[in-house]
């Protein structure tokens, strides 16, 4: 194969701009160009492999280059490219994905599905149907939003606004008011106790409390992330969810589960709310949905959310419509897509998959951690894995950003063959979900590796 890869880094930094990127440091760095993909690997421009330990961005839950999904979007593709869900038109495929998903979340009690393109949206899709929900249902002072400390949920206006992290916020403030954040239940690094199923209590309290300071007639919803994701994996305490229900359902409140991350069997269970057995009334999707082959999201509700919808005005223009919807929602290709991708995930039993190998990749880097003082916490669920380093495990320090302690160890591993994120010094570890134990021994092995060289 002809080595392409140094015309393409020259080419990768003159005309792209990045996400989450420095330019002046892309120009320095280029990034690694990924040029194919088949199951677990993905190879760069120069055919080297590598095995892909954030799955493309905790997405790929199938594995790259499935036939079946392939071959659903060309069989698609020979029918109908795209058309539009606008208008009094639709496309099969998105009826089938409707027909899927509610199945799929029986157990949650979702009636229907919004399509969009991808998380971001389908989080800002979710907000603006709380906000209708209410108004249509003649309390209109519901407006606000909590959230959690810490918690990703996009990068749309609104969906900004909901996160619980400065870094992605305060260079587009002012946000959209009416968005607050509690604390969240982070075992690892909070400051009020090492007990867990107290610090779901107590997180629990701090939200209720926060719904009295307001009004509860001012709240329309909390939202959060089954395991919260971009936040540095973070596992809450398993009383906190079912606590968190009682709380919504004692003040009349929308409970939004921002599956985008953990939906379709990255925590070892269909959805991440199942695992704590909890019942949202809206469900928001994307990533695992149909593996990254097309973009696509979708933001799920219950006939609760549903039936404020629908009135008698039959007109088109009705008030009780959702004014709200993307060109590419619902796209065929994408919905095709998705349809095959659920099935593998159904039919291989991906979600305990996930489980297994997972809770053996979390044994095996707690073995590591005994050998190195700088993990400071190994956390986990399935195949959603975070990985904390510190400068002193006794008092949780963490490194300075400018030693790049992180990033040093990561570039080791890129090296020797393995794709992990790190968000400074927090290793983000979620590989595709069809990932065998002999994978993690070969990941832990060279992660020990790493750790050896840059300590």
């Amino acid at each position: 194969m002809r080595d392409t890869s140094a015309a393409n880094n020259d080419k990768s930094t003159r005309s792209i701009l990045y996400p989450f990127a420095n330019i002046s440091h892309l120009a320095k760095n280029p990034p690694l160009v990924i040029e194919g993909g088949d199951g677990v690997y993905v190879t760069d421009a120069s055919g080297r492999r590598y095995i892909d330990g954030q799955a493309g961005l905790w997405n790929v839950n199938v594995g790259h280059g499935r036939e079946e999904i392939k071959e659903a979007i060309r069989t698609q593709l020979d029918k109908l490219s795209y058309y539009s869900l606008f208008g009094g038109t639709t496309v099969s495929p998105a009826i089938e994905l409707g027909e899927v998903l509610t199945r799929m979340t029986v157990p949650e009690g979702m009636t229907r599905a919004f399509f969009s393109s991808g998380g971001s949206e389908a989080n800002e899709a979710a907000f603006k149907l709380v906000r209708q929900y209410w108004r249509q249902r003649g309390e209109p002072t519901r407006i606000k939003i909590i959230s959690l400390k810490r918690a990703y949920h996009g990068v749309t206006l609104g969906a900004l606004s909901a996160n619980g992290a400065n870094a992605y916020r305060e260079a587009y403030e002012p946000l959209i008011p009416g968005f607050f954040q509690v604390e969240t239940p982070h075992a690892y690094r909070n400051p009020f106790t090492s007990d867990h199923d107290a610090l779901g209590t107590l997180c629990a309290e701090l939200l209720e409390r926060e719904i009295l300071y307001h009004g509860p007639q001012t709240i329309g919803a909390f939202v959060a992330e089954p395991v919260q994701g971009a936040g540095g994996v973070i596992v809450p305490p398993t009383n906190f969810w079912p606590k968190v229900r009682e709380i919504c359902d004692r003040y009349d409140i929308l409970m939004i589960s921002d599956e985008v991350v953990t939906g379709f069997g990255r925590v070892g269970n269909m959805m991440g709310c199942r695992h704590w057995g909890v019942q949202p009334d809206i469900m928001n999707f994307a990533k695992g949905i149909n593996s990254g082959y097309v973009p696509l999201g979708a933001t799920m509700m219950n006939s609760k959310v549903a039936d404020a919808f629908t009135t008698d005005d039959d007109t088109s223009f009705s008030p009780a419509a959702f004014f709200h919807g993307n060109t590419y929602a619902g796209h065929p290709l994408a919905c095709a897509a998705a349809i095959a991708n659920l099935k593998i995930i159904e039919e291989e039993d991906l979600p305990a998959n996930a489980g297994t190998v997972g809770a053996y990749f979390i044994e095996r880097l707690k073995e590591v951690q005994t050998r190195h003082h700088n993990i400071g916490d190994v956390r986990g669920l399935g195949l959603m894995i975070g990985v904390e380093l510190v400068k002193d495990p006794e008092t949780k320090t963490p490194f300075e950003l400018s030693e790049n302690f992180g990033a040093r160890i990561a570039d080791h591993c890129r090296e020797k063959g393995v794709l992990i994120r790190n968000l400074a010094d927090t290793f983000i570890i979620s590989p595709p979900l069809i990932l065998t134990k002999a994978h993690v021994d070969e990941m832990v092995d060279v992660f020990e590796d790493a750790l050896k060289a840059v300590e």
